[in-house]
């Protein structure tokens, strides 16, 4: 009895940590924590503030949320991050969805290449007036010094504006921005592999179903492992 006791709490235990998995990514994507990079909340007076009133979002900490995306409630479109006492700025992908974001007033002394790696829909990025706009210039419709800030706005498109293949990418892909002076290539119809140049689809079940089930086999491996290891202390 003890042992299908045992048995039976071990295999709920497992298809708990089964659930747990499925799921663990779509629950980090719903972490607001680029929001609370810097306490306090988005001031209805300042630019991110109007830009949310205008856009009736929700604000949320320091993020700006769209209030109207059901399916996605918790998508970013403005960041304010002024006056936090930054000093480099590496990470905000949390925010990659972003129209506007603030990080005036605060002592930047360095912003990483790849910070706005991604920030496709970013419209208005608010520096200080010392920083360069991600990209240089070029990367953008208007910059202007205002006000003791650097306002970079209008981002441009670093592939051609036909939207066919692009110079930059190889034979039988496709051009798409990507960030301030990024673009990402992507395989045309019925091309996949290295440099998009295999021909016909790619074999997603073959490649994915084996990687997955691989996978949860040896995360419950070592979690059995673990929970003895734990018993047995």
């Amino acid at each position: 009895m003890k042992m299908r006791a045992g048995s039976s709490q071990l295999t709920l235990e497992v298809l708990v940590l089964i659930f747990n998995l499925c799921f663990y990514a779509s629950y980090q994507l719903t972490e607001l924590q680029v929001c609370e990079l810097c306490s306090g909340t988005v001031l209805n007076g300042t630019a991110v503030g109007r830009f949310c009133f205008l856009s009736a979002g929700r604000i949320d900490g320091r993020c700006c949320l769209r209030n109207e995306n059901i399916s996605d409630p918790e998508h970013i479109i403005g960041l304010d991050l002024s006056n936090c006492s930054l000093t480099h700025v590496e990470d905000l992908q949390g925010a990659s969805t972003a129209l506007m974001i603030d990080l005036s007033l605060n002592p930047i002394v360095n912003i990483s290449d790849t910070a706005f790696q991604g920030f496709t829909d970013l419209n208005y990025l608010i520096l200080p007036q010392d920083m360069v706009c991600p990209g240089g210039n070029t990367s953008w419709e208007k910059v202007e010094v205002k006000d003791g800030n650097r306002l970079c706005e209008g981002q441009k498109d670093m592939c051609n504006q036909t939207g066919q293949l692009s110079m930059n990418c190889p034979e039988n892909s496709l051009c798409a921005p990507y960030g301030p002076s990024f673009f990402e290539c992507s395989c045309a119809v019925n091309y996949h592999g290295y440099k998009c140049l295999r021909e016909g689809e790619f074999p997603l079940l073959q490649v994915f179903v084996p990687l997955g089930a691989f996978t949860v086999v040896m995360a419950i491996l070592l979690w059995v492992t673990q929970r003895r290891k734990a018993k047995s202390l």
